[in-house]
């Protein structure tokens, strides 16, 4: 399977990450790459990751100057091998976690596969709630946690590969063509956790970015 990490900042903690994905994975005897995309860094991550390229052999390190979530999500999934795929949020995804919703794909390959975080700050859980609800209203999306990561999903629903938004409302777009399609879609309840390292980018500016673009997306879906 093929495992996309959009990597942005993360220079003093994506060593770590990457060992303990390695390590989960192996318990598991689960055949896998780890995409590592860093996109529009300013730090040392392109260079780390492309030492760990050089460390292990399931690791490739691909590079954008351009910056976005949906934007490394796309790339990763473009250069990925495997009939399994999967996107997650690298710095705040714990190995355990991976390797848990990594089975629960294996044993269902054709469902798509992802997490629904719980236990979040107040702020952030009325944050998620509204924008859950919104896609519920304009997109009929019945996911109690649209962003959730990881996402896993097999090549052959391959609608999901032809994703076209570069920004956060990239899985907005994933959870419309899942309904669309008649993905069926299996959610596993999992712990927040705090981030490995850095500084999250997560703003209220961020917040209003994802609730208006959502909406615009659907003027643009009925247009």
């Amino acid at each position: 399977m093929s495992i996309v990490l959009p990597v942005y900042n993360q220079a003093d903690h994506i060593e770590a990450v990457v060992a303990g994905y390695e390590s989960a994975l192996a318990r598991i005897a689960c055949p896998h790459e780890l995409l590592l995309v860093t996109n529009g860094c300013r730090d040392d991550s392109p260079a780390i990751c492309a030492a760990l390229e050089n460390r292990y052999a399931s690791v490739r390190a691909i590079n954008s100057a351009a910056g976005g979530w949906g934007l490394a999500v796309k790339l990763g999934l473009r250069e990925a091998r495997g009939d399994l795929l999967a996107y997650t949020n690298s710095a705040r995804t714990p190995a355990d976690q991976l390797a848990l919703l990594v089975l629960a794909a294996l044993l269902e390959p054709e469902r798509v596969t992802k997490a629904r975080r719980t236990a979040r700050t107040p702020l952030r859980r009325l944050g998620s709630t509204l924008y859950n609800w919104e896609s519920r209203v304009l997109f009929g999306i019945s996911s109690r946690d649209v962003n959730g990561t990881p996402k896993i999903f097999p090549r052959q629903f391959s609608r999901l590969l032809a994703l076209s938004r570069g920004d956060d409302l990239i899985d907005l777009e994933f959870m419309s063509i899942c309904r669309r399609e008649g993905y069926p879609v299996q959610e596993f309840a999992l712990p927040s956790q705090p981030r490995h390292g850095g500084e999250s980018t997560t703003r209220l500016k961020t917040a209003w970015k994802l609730y208006s673009g959502a909406f615009r997306m659907w003027r643009q879906r009925d247009a």
